[in-house]
């Protein structure tokens, strides 16, 4: 009697299974595997879906981990011109710790214009009037061709900028237009000699493009502060070597610390160089903060020069928060290192304030920000301007699966793969770039207008609210101390723990700790 094709397909699945089994039982990597031959491997499968059975399945809708499905499906919204009006009120508990709110006015005021601009670098010859929301630094490397390409070609389309991160300028970001903020890393990258110093040749060639509106100089940045990076040889492309002047066959390695300075003051006459070199382009520099001391002495620095040399001061600075971060980082570096946005925010600009050099140097911020309020928010507390990264990556269609560093992008935008980022609609994401920033700026118009407000510089931290236990609300001007105008620099320091600790210890001409700091560290020795 003839057997069935079905049998034969059920021999060969028991016999493939038996294979398996027997492979189970005689391997020594995997004792689960020995134990429980075959179904170890069912383990092994639903525990590879678990992320995004979570994501999609067990996840409620405002649990921001990191960004919630409420968030994205905000810029997914405003990216494609979609209602973002919602039904039955708010899905946020209004009675929670931490839930936040900006007061109305009762007589609202009517703003006709949406595009918020601030003015960096009203100094030098080359001023530049910025958004008051832009696109924060993510390399080319980091990110693809194409969607590199898009975010360009959405920042030209809405006149705000798009920061190269430290993978420098490639062709990519040139061809969509777009203002471009050069950050300089450690690595010096696009402006490198051979031995991966810094290069005034080079750096000028490039600085001096139109198209290049800022120089910032990144001393840390929120993902991973204080650790440098690799970039692996196998993942080097001819297009990432030849824009970042590295040679192939080599790992490109991004230094821990910078090697054109060593101390405050240097960091300042570094700004000055490239300002120079750059024909007088706005300058700064960007940080996560980490030591108090050392952001101390940086404006100790900056104090001491703001009248001898002001050339040295820089015309911006850019919080980076902890919360940031669209790439890869070590874990207890993403979890664990460096100072949230809020708290380094407010010290950078309590300080300023404290030095009377606040109105001298434009201040920025960056760290998951997506939102109308979230700009207001972070703005009342001291800043600018906002960045966002992530908020952009959304736009270009990003999902959250997590697999930034893998170089498996499922949408194509965090990959090398040309499979994978060649469908990548260009055209249709730049627009919906373009789109999620005209929104949430539009948005931002709204909810100033509700607060009786005509401007983003006119928000303060008495606008916004925060509850701080089930019956006890606060504004944010009751919640952080602020400094009165020119305190520290009459002498006045602040009861302040940080400001009373670490402040009077600082010194311009160092970055090391206090020397009390280093006595401490020695004790433990002995």
């Amino acid at each position: 009697m003839p057997v069935s094709a079905n049998a034969w397909w059920a021999v060969a699945g028991f016999g493939l299974l038996a294979v398996i089994g027997t492979v189970d039982l005689l391997q020594r990597k995997s004792t689960l595997r020995r134990n429980y031959p075959l179904l170890a491997h069912l383990r092994y499968g639903l525990e590879s879906i678990g992320p995004e059975m979570r994501q999609y399945f067990i996840q409620s809708d405002t649990e921001q981990a990191p960004f919630s499905r409420e968030q994205r499906a905000l810029v997914y919204q405003r990216a494609k011109h979609l209602s973002d009006v919602r039904p039955f009120g708010s899905l946020q508990d209004v009675y929670g710790v931490d839930y936040e709110w900006i007061n109305h006015s009762l007589a609202p005021t009517e703003i006709a214009d949406s595009d918020f601009r601030i003015t960096i670098g009203a100094g030098c010859a080359q001023p530049y009037s910025a958004s008051v929301f832009n696109i924060s630094a993510m390399s080319f490397g980091a990110l693809s061709a194409a969607a590199i390409r898009a975010l360009s070609a959405g920042a030209q389309r809405g006149h705000f900028y798009l920061d190269t991160g430290e993978g420098s300028i490639s062709p990519y970001h040139r061809e969509g237009g777009g203002d471009l903020v050069w950050e300089l890393g450690s690595g010096y990258f696009g402006c490198r000699d051979a031995q991966g110093r810094f290069s005034e040749e080079r750096f000028a060639e490039q600085a001096i493009a139109p198209q290049v509106k800022m120089i910032e100089i990144k001393l840390s940045q929120g993902a991973k502060p204080g650790h440098g990076g690799v970039l692996p040889a196998a993942k080097l492309s001819a297009e990432i070597a030849a824009t970042r002047g590295v040679p192939m066959g080599q790992d490109c390695i991004s230094p821990a610390r910078h090697s054109a300075f060593s101390t405050p003051i240097e960091l300042l006459q570094f700004v000055a160089r490239l300002r120079r070199l750059s024909g007088g382009k706005p300058t700064g520099f960007k940080l996560a903060i980490g030591h108090p001391w050392e952001w101390f002495a940086i404006a100790k620095a900056m104090a001491e020069q703001a009248d001898r040399n002001p050339e040295l001061l820089p015309d911006f600075i850019v919080v980076d928060g902890a919360e940031g971060g669209t790439g890869a980082a070590p874990a207890e570096f993403i979890d664990h290192v460096g100072v949230p946005m809020h708290e380094g925010l407010m010290l950078v600009h309590n300080t300023l304030v404290g030095l009377a050099l606040r109105d001298r140097i434009r201040l920025g911020a960056a760290g998951k920000i997506v939102s109308a309020f979230d700009i207001a928010r972070t703005l009342a507390m001291g800043a600018d301007w906002c960045n966002a990264a992530r908020g952009f990556m959304f736009a270009l269609g990003c999902i959250q699966s997590l697999s930034c560093h893998t170089n498996r992008c499922p949408t194509g935008i965090a990959t090398q793969d040309p499979s994978r980022w060649r469908t990548l609609d260009v055209a249709d994401k730049a627009s919906r770039v373009f789109a999620f920033h005209r929104n949430t700026v539009l948005a931002l118009r709204d909810l100033l207008a509700a607060a009786g407000l005509t401007h983003p510089d006119q928000l303060g931290p008495e606008h916004i609210l925060r509850r701080v236990s089930p019956v006890e609300v606060r504004s944010l001007a009751a919640l952080y101390r602020f400094l009165e105008p020119g305190a520290l620099r009459d002498g006045r320091v602040p009861a302040h723990a940080v400001f009373r600790d670490f402040w009077p210890h600082a010194r311009s001409d160092t970055f090391q700790p206090p020397a009390h700091l280093l006595h401490l560290r020695a004790s433990k020795s002995t």
